[in-house]
């Protein structure tokens, strides 16, 4: 795995290691038991003080929710870099030229 990848690359480096189509459910279960891990130490503020040392952080949770997110993906074979330009897109049609969250 390289130091810096796409979102596409990721996606792909995910689908090699752990690729079950059949287990969606658990993949969307496992996503929203990472969330609330997320929250938990979102609210906690707890972050990676030094260099390796991500266990508990805020920095380890958003890793987790995003492994779900784009096992997901594979799972239903969306492009999330496609899912990502097609929103901003609308968004950008939806908020006079300024992409962002809807």
């Amino acid at each position: 795995m390289s130091e810096s990848m796409s979102l596409r690359e990721l996606q792909a480096y995910i689908k090699d290691k752990d690729y079950k189509p059949d287990r969606k459910h658990a993949y969307f279960h496992k996503l929203i038991e990472e969330v609330g891990e997320l929250s938990e130490v979102i609210r906690k503020d707890k972050r990676m003080e030094k260099e390796g040392s991500i266990k508990g952080t805020i920095e380890e949770e958003l890793y987790d929710v995003l492994y779900y997110i784009a096992a997901l993906a594979n799972v239903y074979e969306i492009d999330l870099e496609e899912s990502f330009r097609l929103k901003e897109e609308l968004n950008k049609a939806k908020y006079n030229g300024i992409g962002g969250m809807t």
